[in-house]
């Protein structure tokens, strides 16, 4: 089996934009196509071969907006090069706090503006790719509409030229990460050309070139890559959404526009297309957002549902057309925990709709035992177990995370605002918590506050670093402990991103004496 590294308001941007980027059927030419700057520019319709994609990206001047660090900006960044465009990569962060990103660019023909945004790269350009993490009121994405420049995103790119339609696309707030690799592992057992990438911190356009007509293609998809997928009115064959929590209401105005945000994997599905959703979690079973969905299957621990999975005396049965098929005893599965059996169901939903052999999807329940930095333990010394859960990023994973223990939980917690609520974060801290460790950031006082409201007395302490945190959470621990780093929130100030704040966690657990 091929090996991957999985370790390490609506919509604003769609009226930022004034136009759908869409495809005409015409040939390419060797040159940027006329009336590119026009508010109705079409791009040439790509031709899909191993060598040259895409000619008429030769000599284009391309900005990408934000390098970041999770490989989406270099991979962008690497197929242009390829393709022959002048590229100027510009990012707020320093260039020091870019150095990983930078070292995979090096020797490319690449203009880097570190530290600042400039104007002039936002109009005199014929292309700008937005990352992500750029807000869509960004001050800079209003010179380019201004000035008529095309803004898109590398998602929405990827969806055009990619040559296969048999794109396979998970979203949530939770568990996407995770789904998306059982999924993969699921696929791969029976086609071994299967392809993953996305949000998981593989760029799509790392595994551009390795893509047929027929490659199944596994896409872990955050909510502002599906913006992206908005702009082209594309959404992928078999969409999943694993669960829609309170997330990111710091960049939507509400809840409404998060979950609108959402609806984008299968907004622009056709009549033969898929949905997998959660029919646990209440918004998505709520009538308005499911509203026309046709080909649609469910998953659920609490019920029996019409047509998908679901949990019946400990097993796992999938349903379709009256008829019931077992599939697994819980027992024999290897991932833990009760927030991975929502995971598990929506991998099993997409792997029978698939039609992958049961025994193929038995193998890798049997065998598949999470992702790295997803309440992995990383070590357990004098009796006491330390845990790296920090990919929860919200109140919603990090209760998930300290449902899962029986034990005392000595907790590491707090970071980055976004602007979501901690009261039933507080509660579960009262009852499972026995010493709270907080992170600075600007959403630390309030899960602070939170916590003190609900369990005056618990102990709490500051840390100025992660190796102080860790310090602090050894000297504190007794035999049967646990020690669990689940943040709850974001990770901007002390750390690049989240998954550094994982690797500082787990360097200084290893290196206790």
């Amino acid at each position: 089996m091929e090996k991957i590294d999985l370790k390490n308001k609506k919509v604003k941007l769609h009226g930022l934009m004034g136009h759908h980027v869409r495809y005409p059927t015409v040939a390419p030419v060797a040159s940027f196509p006329t009336g590119f700057h026009g508010a109705k520019t079409r791009y040439p319709k790509p031709h899909h071969s191993s060598t040259d994609l895409h000619p008429w990206l030769s000599g284009a001047r391309v900005t990408v907006m934000g390098l970041g660090l999770h490989g989406g900006g270099v991979g962008i960044a690497r197929f242009l090069v390829k393709q022959g465009a002048r590229i100027t990569i510009t990012d707020l962060k320093s260039e020091r706090e870019l150095a990983p990103s930078l070292k995979k660019l090096a020797g490319l023909p690449i203009q880097f503006v570190l530290g600042k945004h400039r104007a002039r790269n936002f109009t005199e350009a014929d292309l700008i790719i937005k990352n992500p993490s750029v807000p869509d009121d960004s001050p800079y994405l209003a010179i380019a509409q201004k000035h008529k420049i095309p803004i898109d995103t590398d998602m929405g790119l990827f969806f055009n030229f990619c040559p296969s339609k048999n794109i396979i696309g998970i979203t949530g707030t939770k568990g996407k990460s995770t789904t998306t690799a059982l999924i993969y592992e699921m696929i791969q057992s029976e086609n071994k050309e299967a392809r993953v990438a996305g949000n998981i911190r593989i760029s799509p356009f790392d595994i551009l070139d390795k893509i047929k007509k027929e490659t199944p293609v596994i896409l872990e998809l955050s909510s502002w890559q599906l913006e992206g997928l908005a702009l082209h009115k594309i959404s992928p064959h078999i969409a999943c959404i694993t669960n829609i929590f309170p997330d990111h209401l710091n960049r939507y105005p509400n809840m409404e526009a998060y979950a609108e945000a959402k609806r984008n994997i299968f907004k622009f599905q056709k009549a033969k297309d898929y949905v997998i959703m959660n029919y646990d979690n209440t918004i998505l079973r709520s009538r308005e957002f499911s509203l026309n969905l046709k080909n649609i299957y469910w998953f659920s621990q609490k019920e029996k549902v019409n047509q998908g999975s679901f949990l019946q005396r400990e097993h796992i049965i999938f349903r379709e057309r009256n008829l019931e098929h077992y599939i697994i005893s819980l027992q024999d599965i290897k991932l833990k925990g009760k927030h991975n059996l929502e995971n598990i169901l929506t991998a099993t939903t997409v792997a029978c709709v698939y039609g992958i052999k049961r025994i193929n999807i038995q193998k890798v329940l049997k065998n598949f035992a999470g992702l790295d930095s997803r309440l992995e333990l990383i070590r357990e010394w004098r009796g006491v177990k330390y845990y790296n859960d920090t990919t929860s990023t919200t109140p919603t994973s990090t209760r998930a995370a300290l449902q899962t223990f029986q034990e005392p939980v000595i907790l590491i917690a707090g970071g980055a605002d976004k602007n979501l609520d901690f009261q039933e974060l507080g509660k579960l801290i009262a009852k499972k918590v026995k010493y709270l460790i907080l992170l600075s950031g600007n959403a630390t006082p309030k899960l602070k506050q939170t916590a003190e409201r609900y369990s005056p007395k618990l102990p709490t302490i500051m840390a100025r670093s992660m190796s102080e945190a860790v310090q602090l959470a050894k000297k504190q621990a007794q035999a049967k402990d646990i020690i669990l780093l689940s943040p709850a929130c974001a990770s901007f100030g002390m750390f690049q991103n989240e998954f550094d704040r994982g690797e500082q966690f787990n360097q200084n657990v290893k290196a206790l004496k």
